[in-house]
């Protein structure tokens, strides 16, 4: 929305300066977003007066003139026909930079003679289009400043410009008086008051209006006159500049009226050239097939139900978006009928984006424009198209009424500090109201026609609030419940997830955030995809359901960049999965993907590819940065997208707190992963809370005792596996072993052809840590017995000899 600082005090009587009008609009919501001042660009120019001038002796169309300025006598070289010795004109001295031609002056040579600035044409000084020859002005005094001179004599030419960002919820400052009223409630001046005088019609209209029964929803008020015997030329100086300066071209008296009005009053209208119309005028429907020649110079093929005004030969408008070429006003112009009248929002919006068609108009209309004004509208534009062009105007045609929009809501006074935080007196809160057109009626608020906005209490806090400003908030300290330490506010599940976060980052992993919802197929693949977590209305065929494991988004990650190069990955999300759509079947997971190598590539050899072991390290460090207990069992009970011999759980009993390992190959296949891929899964959720509750950590016991450690290898079958044998040693003496690993494994041909076929060898190192006392022979002795014992009941196995 553009207007202009003369413009808007046309309705507002204030003295408040450009700066504070911009600062007071951007603090009620209606943000400048820029201000052209012209005379801060005019400001360098100043007043001179052509002494004498000659024909330039090596050009027929440049004089060389000696003006005078009040640095004394300058020669300037100038081409302009009017260029006389005593014409009084506009300077730019060498040094000042001229607008129109973007262009800082210096001293220079033209033909051979020396030029020392430039007298300005209108166009140069960027004041209109006009180049045909020098600014002539009918006085001023040798080096007054322009803009002083201007100022004086023609204050419109250095009128400022102000560009305020409109939101769609404000459709009353659309209008200069809407701002206008805007300001007058904040205290920056008074509103004057509208003059509506209703022009009294002298005959009947010959034209006639009507709106189809099937429409009145979307067209429920349509009013107009004729105006006969109107001239309609170029219209007044002082419309036309307060036009151009927001951007638009003057055109005609009569359209420029209506774009006034458009943008003055927020009061879209529009003329037809009643001498083009056939018949009545009618307010309907459109009918599949037709089309209209707009104003904007194109065709548009109008859909069945489209609103428009025809008359007996077709549409003639397009109603509230734009009038039609051929009932289009011109110079020949003489008879117009105005219209004025009040279209249902939506309506208005979906034809225009339908067709494509942008117009100040459509975009009024489809906000909200004063339903109340239409027929004040009316008389207002009359008596100006009198005014302006002459003629006669009808007794008014009316169809239809205004739509009721009478609505009330209670103002309490306290609702302002509750939901604002705004101490504001009652009289001032009913004052503000007041000034923004609401009516009062003991506690209940009238809203004015021109706010379509305000749909309850909250709306008139919001109004209060926005005129008080919202910059007297001042920040205030939560209130405590009681002295002392707040209680903590994170659950123990968001702090494992926090701890989790960091420790994956640590291991360095990168955080990936995936959206919730995945394809079909995929879920599928992981247990999923059923009926039960089918999205209703998705995003897009690829995001159907919800997942119901991390995985499957890791992967489609690591397939994206391993298309785009990066083949080694390291990625972990934290996230919800679901096992189904009702409450409490969603469960919390993290998950890590590594996929390629460990390491780049060196000269040193250090590089592999991932295993499982990587994986299931990975495991065990979240899950002991997460407060899991350090004992756990690994079992095979898994889920149909590991590799069902490389891969495993972490398990307390029955309770799975981890998976991981190899990622099966139909998997990788079916997502298109390439190289080695294992991956973890941690439950967070499974892992019990401590039995204690306490920020402390335990005492740290450490034994100054020697520790001992001794080997054994143990023969066993081949599918024996190694956790067996370092739970049953692990079992032994819990008191005395602190350590368990297995350090050797033999087994292939060669184990075969020693030991006997289907049998390995596993070696473990176990350590003994003493606590009370240092060991002796016979007692190290006692405790390699009961390991030997315990792996021999619990695998069969037997020591190698």
């Amino acid at each position: 929305m553009k207007f202009t600082l003369s413009w808007l005090k046309e309705h507002l009587d204030t003295s408040a300066s450009l700066t504070e009008i911009a600062d007071a609009l951007t603090d009620l919501g209606l943000e400048v977003e820029d201000i052209h001042d012209p005379a801060s660009a005019l400001a360098p120019f100043t007043i001179a007066q052509i002494e004498h001038a000659e024909q330039h002796p090596d050009a027929d169309r440049l004089r060389v003139l000696r003006v005078a300025t009040d640095e004394g006598e300058k020669q300037i070289v100038c081409g302009a026909p009017n260029a006389r010795a005593g014409l009084i004109g506009v300077l730019a001295k060498p040094g000042d930079y001229v607008p129109g031609i973007d262009l800082t002056l210096g001293v220079g040579k033209i033909r051979g003679v020396e030029s020392h600035g430039m007298m300005a044409s209108e166009r140069e000084m960027q004041m209109s289009d006009e180049h045909d020859g020098i600014i002539e002005l009918p006085s001023g005094e040798i080096g007054q400043k322009f803009t002083d001179w201007l100022a004086q004599n023609a204050p419109d030419r250095i009128d400022p410009m102000i560009h305020i960002k409109i939101t769609p919820n404000r459709p009353d400052a659309l209008g200069v008086r809407g701002i206008a009223r805007d300001l007058a409630a904040r205290g920056l001046g008074r509103l004057k008051p509208l003059a509506i005088q209703p022009v009294a019609g002298s005959f009947d209209s010959p034209l006639a209006v009507t709106i189809a029964p099937d429409v009145l929803d979307r067209a429920p008020h349509f009013a107009g006159r004729l105006i006969r015997g109107v001239r309609n030329g170029p219209s007044p100086e002082w419309l036309q500049q307060r036009l151009r300066a927001i951007g638009l071209r003057p055109i005609s008296a009569l359209v420029d009226i209506t774009n006034l009005f458009t943008y003055d009053l927020n009061r879209p209208l529009h003329v037809f050239d009643a001498g083009k119309v056939a018949g009545d005028l009618s307010v309907r429907a459109a009918v599949a097939d037709e089309t209209m020649l707009a104003l904007d110079g194109k065709t548009y093929a109008l859909r069945a139900g489209d609103l428009v005004i025809a008359d007996a030969n077709g549409p003639q408008s397009l109603a509230g978006i734009m009038g039609g070429e051929a009932s289009g006003v011109t110079d020949a112009t003489t008879d117009v009928f105005l219209e004025s009248a009040w279209w249902q929002p939506i309506g208005v919006a979906a034809t225009g984006r339908a067709l494509r068609i942008n117009s100040d108009a459509r975009y009024r209309f489809e906000r909200g424009a004063d339903p109340a004004f239409t027929l004040p509208g009316l008389e207002l534009a009359t008596q100006l198209i009198l005014d302006l062009c002459g003629g006669e105007a009808s007794h008014v045609v009316e169809a239809g009424g205004a739509p009721d929009h009478s609505r009330a809501y209670r103002l309490d006074p306290a609702r302002t500090q509750s939901l604002v935080g705004l101490d504001i007196p009652e009289s001032e809160q009913r004052a503000t109201l007041q000034a923004l057109g609401f009516v009062m009626d003991g506690d209940m608020a009238q809203v004015p026609s021109w706010r379509p906005d305000v749909q309850g209490e909250a709306d008139l806090v919001e109004e209060i609030a926005r005129i008080a400003s919202l910059s007297l908030l001042q920040g205030q300290p939560l209130p405590r419940p009681r002295a002392g330490v707040p209680q903590p506010v994170l659950t123990p599940l968001q702090r494992r997830e926090s701890a989790a976060r960091r420790a994956a980052a640590a291991l360095g992993y990168n955080e990936c955030v995936t959206y919730s919802f995945i394809e079909q197929g995929a879920a599928a693949l992981f247990g999923g995809g059923s009926d039960a977590v089918r999205i209703e209305n998705p995003i897009s065929s690829e995001m159907t359901h919800l997942r119901p494991d991390l995985l499957p988004g890791l992967l489609a990650a690591a397939a994206r960049n391993q298309a785009r190069g990066f083949m080694d990955l390291a990625l972990f999300e934290i996230g919800p999965v679901f096992k189904g759509g009702e409450p409490g079947q969603q469960t919390g997971q993290i998950c890590g993907l590594l996929v390629g190598a460990t390491a780049p590539r060196d000269p040193y050899g250090s590089r592999r590819p991932v295993d499982l072991y990587d994986a299931k390290a990975d495991a065990e460090a979240i899950l002991s940065a997460v407060g899991a207990p350090a004992r756990a069992q690994i079992d095979r009970k898994l889920d149909g997208w590991w590799h069902p011999g490389r891969a495993g759980n972490i398990a307390l009993g029955p309770n799975r707190l981890a998976s991981f390992g190899e990622l099966h190959p139909r998997i990788l296949r079916a997502l298109d992963i390439k190289g080695p891929a294992v991956a973890f899964t941690v439950h967070v959720g499974n892992v019990p809370l401590p039995k204690t509750r306490t920020p402390t950590r335990p005492a740290l016991a450490i034994s100054d005792l020697q520790a001992v450690e001794r080997d054994f290898a143990f023969v066993v079958d081949e599918r024996v596996e190694a956790a067996a044998l370092v739970n049953a040693a692990q079992g032994a003496d819990k008191a005395l072993i602190a350590r368990v690993a297995v350090f050797d494994e033999f087994r292939g041909e060669r184990a075969a052809a020693q030991m006997g076929p289907g049998k390995k060898s596993l070696a473990l190192t176990v350590r003994l840590q003493p606590r009370d006392k240092t060991l002796t022979d016979a007692e190290i002795e006692a405790v390699a017995a009961k390991i030997v014992d315990k792996v021999a009941r619990a695998t069969g196995g037997t020591l190698r000899g």
